[in-house]
């Protein structure tokens, strides 16, 4: 082994100690999860009055859970609320929907605000604005149409509203819904994003997403409001920037959000993964080198040389083990963020494993290629530091083209079949 060049060997010894921090982070959510995720909180005593909440649905279209997703935030156990719903175009079916909903709870304090307003580029701050501007209580919760709402889950989340804490959020997962796509979505978000998830909210990192988030209205309302973040698309992540550098805490709920869209297909999942990869790479450029190589396969090949390098160790057997012990760590961390028995076999878990593991380096390189986002008819690009700006006409004509057709297509398809989500 003395021919090999000394820097050979500083290689190799870095991509061991990143191996093992990868590691770390497993074992850190495992734990964490365990810990946190589900328990039951202590409902406030009776003298304590539980403050007001305004929450904001911005919604777009319909899809075949829209009705009764909603309706499950008429009927939670909470004491003082108000459903404020938004919906930019007076057209759109979902406004017959809330309407009804509305009529069937007339106990419930429920609004429907039409329209939106244009404080950015970004059409779900736009959405929401008017909403948030006569909220009239003292916490708002942003929830996507998508969201499926347990009747305690307000509860739970306005119990880890301390004294310290601006910003409850909770870690995205999914419900029980068939087919392979389905699977694969809950692969997704109870192995890959779980694991970061909860590992960020125990070192404190920012891992905020916007999908179902309780806010302290002052503090949004002292930096501006909701309209300050319109200029973002990933708003969510320059929300919690923005009440963390004020010197207030964020954490996530013991409860996960359960998304529960009507429209469930691979291309169109793959597509929002890109963009959240595209967003990501704009917001913390970091993310170009140290993304890929946390992926399972790519680390494992990296490591399985570094340890060959450094220890003479077969480098097949490192690999299969690698991997082995990677899949049954993420079958552990999915058991425990579902909280019960999976609706789907394991045979269905290793093909939608497989899957997820080797298509997550080629969606990202897809996002580094094309870093465009298309939303709708428009097209949005983004400046390093997260700042979004729409493209001409013309210039988004020729992205659409040079882009893969059924991407474009899946994506498409993806935001007019149901609410805005830029989280």
């Amino acid at each position: 082994m003395s021919h090999l060049p000394t820097p050979l060997y500083g290689f190799a010894i870095v991509f061991l100690i990143f191996w093992c921090g990868t590691w770390c982070v497993h074992l850190c959510a495992l734990c964490y999860g365990k810990f946190k995720l589900h328990k039951k909180s202590c409902k406030c005593p009776n003298e304590t009055p539980l403050p007001g909440v305004s929450i904001l649905k911005p919604l777009m279209g319909v899809d075949a859970n829209l009705e009764h997703n909603l309706e499950t935030f008429f009927n939670m156990d909470y004491p003082v609320y108000e459903l404020l719903f938004c919906v930019e175009d007076k057209s759109d079916p979902a406004v017959k929907i809330v309407e009804g909903l509305i009529a069937k709870y007339p106990q419930v304090d429920a609004r429907l605000f039409l329209g939106g307003s244009n404080v950015g580029v970004n059409p779900k701050i736009n959405n929401m604005n008017p909403a948030y501007e006569v909220a009239k209580y003292e916490f708002v919760l942003i929830s996507d149409s998508g969201i499926k709402m347990k009747n305690d889950t307000l509860l739970d989340m306005v119990y880890h509203m301390g004294d310290k804490y601006a910003l409850v959020h909770q870690m995205p997962f999914t419900c029980d819904r068939e087919g392979f796509a389905a699977t694969f979505e809950k692969v997704f978000f109870g192995t890959v994003q779980s694991r970061i998830y909860l590992s960020a909210d125990f070192l404190g990192i920012n891992c905020h997403t916007g999908m179902s988030c309780l806010l302290r209205k002052a503090v949004i309302d002292k930096l501006g409001g909701l309209k300050t973040f319109g200029c973002y698309l990933a708003e969510d992540f320059f929300i919690a920037k923005a009440i963390t550098d004020q010197g207030w805490k964020m954490r996530i709920s013991n409860q996960p959000a359960m998304q529960n869209c009507g429209t469930c297909d691979i291309s169109t999942f793959q597509a929002r993964l890109i963009r959240w990869a595209k967003l990501r790479v704009a917001m913390v450029p970091t993310t170009i080198l140290l993304e890929p190589l946390s992926e399972c396969m790519v680390l494992g090949a990296l490591a399985a040389w570094s340890a060959t390098i450094v220890f003479k160790w077969d480098p097949l057997v490192f690999y299969l083990v690698h991997i082995l012990t990677w899949f049954l760590s993420d079958w552990l961390l999915l058991s425990i963020v579902q909280n019960g028995s999976l609706t789907f076999h394991k045979f269905e878990f290793v093909i939608g494993w497989l899957f997820r593991e080797l298509s997550g380096p080629y969606l990202f390189l897809h996002a580094l290629w094309n870093p465009a986002i298309r939303w709708r008819t428009r097209t949005y690009k983004l400046r390093w530091g997260g700042i979004a700006y729409e493209l001409p006409e013309s210039c988004s004509s020729s992205n659409s083209i040079s882009s893969s057709k059924s991407s474009s297509s899946s994506f498409q398809t993806n935001l007019s079949s149901k609410r805005l989500l830029i989280s």
